[in-house]
């Protein structure tokens, strides 16, 4: 048993150490300004099933050297996914959108919702999980403490505290149904050139609006596989064919 424990551990180790000789050499065929070389490295290794934000944000720096505007956000906003506050990312990442042809408006949002969301983000979903349960069980304790008591003043104590209890397993399961809402969300980034959004789900239908390579859209539901309802960050709905973009 020990010798296959060993034998698994050497394999995981040889291949870490292929996948950073890889890496290696696409940051060396980027620094020589080879990025289509690069580009082709990367690939190999997200193909191998490593990702990593480093990796999608040295992709992604391959290709807005290479003018190619889509890509480019798409691989910073996976790079930013896994390190949503990386300086150099989000610099990079504004410049790469300044490029783009289509500039939407933030739809105001109220502040009381916005601290909603953040948060809802400070646990995962696993997090907000534990605190419910364990909000729960505290309940249940004061509960049977207060049913316990033999005195008006400890009941009493008992009795806030189990209210103050309840308020929080209600917040904690308001905030886990937001995170798993959040988590939920559907976003990609336009790749054509130009397409036009249509009112229904079909070529033949009224044109809503037109999207350039490099939007970034949400979405909102699929119908045939060949089509998705698609939301724009100014509050814009339209269907979209969905060989027009690549989610991330």
């Amino acid at each position: 048993m020990k010798k296959l424990i060993v034998l698994f551990w050497l394999i995981g180790l040889l291949g870490f150490s292929q996948e950073n000789l890889l890496f290696d050499q696409a940051n060396n065929l980027y620094n020589k300004g080879e990025y289509q070389a690069a580009i082709s490295m990367y690939n190999k290794i997200i193909n191998n099933g490593f990702h990593s934000s480093a990796l999608y944000f040295n992709m992604a720096n391959c290709y807005y050297k290479s003018n190619e505007i889509a890509p480019s956000i798409y691989y910073y906003e996976k790079a930013l996914k896994l390190s949503p506050y990386d300086g150099e990312a989000l610099n990079n990442y504004s410049f790469a959108k300044q490029m783009t042809i289509d500039k939407f408006d933030n739809v105001p949002e109220v502040e009381v919702l916005k601290l909603y969301e953040k948060m809802a983000g400070f646990f995962n979903v696993f997090g907000w999980s534990i605190f419910c349960i364990l909000t729960m069980w505290v309940f249940v304790l004061l509960f049977i403490a207060y049913y316990r008591s033999e005195t008006t003043k400890s009941k009493r104590v008992y009795f806030i505290l189990s209210i103050f209890s309840v308020m929080n397993l209600t917040l904690g399961l308001a905030l886990l149904n937001k995170k798993l809402n959040l988590d939920n969300e559907r976003f990609a980034v336009v790749f054509s050139q130009e397409v036009a959004s249509k009112s229904e789900p079909n070529l033949k239908s009224e044109t809503v609006f037109i999207l350039h390579e490099g939007a970034k859209i949400q979405i909102l539901e699929s119908y045939k596989k060949e089509w998705s309802k698609i939301k724009l960050i100014d509050g814009k709905s339209g269907w979209l064919p969905n060989e027009a973009f690549k989610e991330l």
